[in-house]
C-alpha cells in the first residue's frame, strides 16, 4: 500500500481542481502524493456539465473555455433589456469534459498523482491520518490511507437549515438552420418565463454563434419539476420567448443545486476536510460554486506547501451568508418579487459591482448601498425573523 500525502474523494470540479493545484505548484517544490478517486460509471458519477464563473481575462482555463462574454444582459418580466459589460471582467463557460481533460494534460508528468476507480464508503480518521474505504468496480474492498483527506461528495441529506430552496434546470445544446443569437452576449436573467408561486424561474441563454447556444430553463423553488415539466417550460421559451421557428437539440444537461443557508463543516476529523458543495463552496443565493472552489483549492495547496494543516477557507465571508441567507428566506416566505429583486437589483447597481457582491469581494459601504436597492422593509423583516426561526432537516423534495 502506498503512503499517501493526500486523497481526494470525488473527480468533479472541487476533487480535479484540488489536484491540479497540488500538483502543478512552483518549480523545485515536491509535489505531494496524490491519490484521487473517481466513482465508477454510474449514477454515482454525474454526466458532463457545464460550469460558469467571472474573472479577468487570462484566466488558468482560458486555453479550454467553450466561450465567454464581456456582454451581459438581463431581461425583466415585460422584456425590457439591462445590458452591461463588467469593466476587467468576462463571463466564462467551461464544459466538464474539457476541464478534466486540461487537467489531466498539465498533471501527466507527477509522478506523485494516481487515479483510482471506487465508490467510496466512508472517509474517516486513523491514526497518523485519514483512511478511504470503498469497493472497486468489481466489488472488491479499496482501502487507502493518507496524511490528509478531502472529500467533495455532496451531503446526504442536507444538513439543517432555516431556509432551503432548489435551483433545478434543464438545459438544451440547441443549433437553428438562420442566425437567431447574438454570441457577443450573454443573458444571464431572461424573466419572461412564467413565475412561480414561491422563489423564480427565468431563462438563460449562452451563445456559442449565431446559431448555436446553451439554452435553459431555471427554478429557484421548493422542489424539481419532472421531464414533461422541463421540457415544456423549455419548449415555450424556446418558441414563445426567444420567437426560434426551427431548432436542433444537440445535447441535454440538467442539474439541481441546493440553496440553503445550513451550515456545512469544512472540517469533519483532525485529517479530514471537506470541499466544493460539501464544503459550502455554492453560494447560496445564485448557485455559482466554480470561482469558489478555485479560492479554496489555491489555499490549500499553498498551505500544505508551507507545511501547515491544510484546513479548506471558508468559501465566501461570513457578512455575505448572512445577507444570502435573508434573501433566501425573502424568496421562500414571498414576500418579494424574485424577478422584480434581480431586475432591479441589476438596473441599478453598476455591474462589476454586483458581481464583485456575488463573490463576496465588497466592502461593507458597498453592501449597504446594494442592501438599499432591494425592498428593504420585506428585507428588515425577515433580518428581525431568522433569529427566531429554528434549523430543520430539508424535507425530502429538498435533500437532493
Amino acid at each position: 500500500m502506498r503512503d499517501e500525502d493526500v486523497v481526494i474523494v470525488g473527480a468533479g470540479a472541487a476533487g480535479l481542481s484540488l489536484a491540479y493545484r497540488l500538483c502543478t505548484g512552483p518549480p523545485n517544490t515536491r509535489p505531494p502524493r496524490v491519490t484521487l478517486v473517481d466513482a465508477p460509471p454510474g449514477p454515482l458519477r454525474p454526466p458532463e456539465r457545464t460550469w460558469c464563473y467571472w474573472e479577468p481575462p487570462g484566466g488558468d482555463f482560458d486555453d479550454v473555455l467553450t466561450a465567454s462574454w464581456e456582454r451581459l444582459r438581463v431581461r425583466g418580466p415585460g422584456g425590457e433589456p439591462v445590458v452591461g459589460r463588467p469593466a476587467g471582467l468576462r463571463y466564462k463557460m467551461l464544459r466538464s469534459g474539457d476541464f478534466e481533460a486540461f487537467v489531466a494534460r498539465r498533471t501527466e508528468r507527477c509522478s506523485g498523482l494516481r487515479r483510482v476507480v471506487a465508490a467510496v464508503h466512508t472517509v474517516d480518521d486513523a491514526p497518523g491520518g485519514a483512511e478511504v474505504r470503498g469497493a472497486d468496480a468489481a466489488g472488491e474492498p479499496v482501502v487507502l490511507r493518507a496524511r490528509w483527506a478531502f472529500d467533495s461528495r455532496p451531503p446526504r441529506p442536507l444538513p439543517p437549515a432555516r431556509t432551503t430552496l432548489l435551483q433545478h434546470f434543464r438545459g438544451w445544446f440547441v443549433r437553428t438552420p438562420r442566425p437567431c443569437f447574438d454570441p457577443a452576449v450573454a443573458d444571464l436573467m431572461d424573466f419572461r418565463t412564467p413565475q412561480p408561486p414561491r422563489g423564480l424561474s427565468f431563462g438563460y441563454v449562452l451563445p456559442f454563434s449565431s446559431r448555436e447556444a446553451l439554452v435553459e430553463y431555471t427554478e429557484f423553488s421548493p422542489s424539481v419539476l419532472g421531464d414533461t415539466g422541463y421540457d415544456r417550460a423549455l419548449t415555450h421559451y424556446v418558441r414563445q420567448v426567444l420567437g426560434l421557428e426551427r431548432w436542433e437539440v444537440t445535447a441535454v444537461e440538467q442539474g439541481v443545486i441546493p440553496m440553503t443557508d445550513a451550515r456545512f463543516p469544512r472540517r469533519t476529523g483532525a485529517a479530514v476536510f471537506r470541499i466544493g458543495t460539501a464544503g459550502g463552496a455554492t453560494r447560496p443565493s445564485t448557485g455559482y460554486t466554480f470561482a469558489a472552489v478555485q479560492r479554496q483549492s489555491r489555499a490549500v495547496a499553498e498551505a500544505w506547501r508551507r507545511g501547515r494543516p491544510p484546513v479548506p477557507p471558508r468559501p465566501h465571508p461570513v457578512r455575505a451568508r448572512a445577507m444570502d441567507a435573508v434573501l433566501l428566506r425573502a424568496l421562500a416566505a414571498g414576500r418579494v418579487d424574485g424577478a422584480a429583486f434581480f431586475t432591479g437589483l441589476f438596473r441599478q447597481v453598476p455591474m462589476e459591482r454586483l458581481l464583485r457582491f456575488l463573490d463576496g469581494r465588497t466592502r461593507a459601504a458597498e453592501d449597504i448601498a446594494i442592501g438599499l436597492c432591494t425592498p428593504v422593509p420585506a428585507m428588515l423583516r425577515t433580518v428581525a425573523e431568522l433569529p427566531w426561526l429554528r434549523r430543520r432537516a430539508p424535507a425530502p423534495a429538498e435533500a437532493v
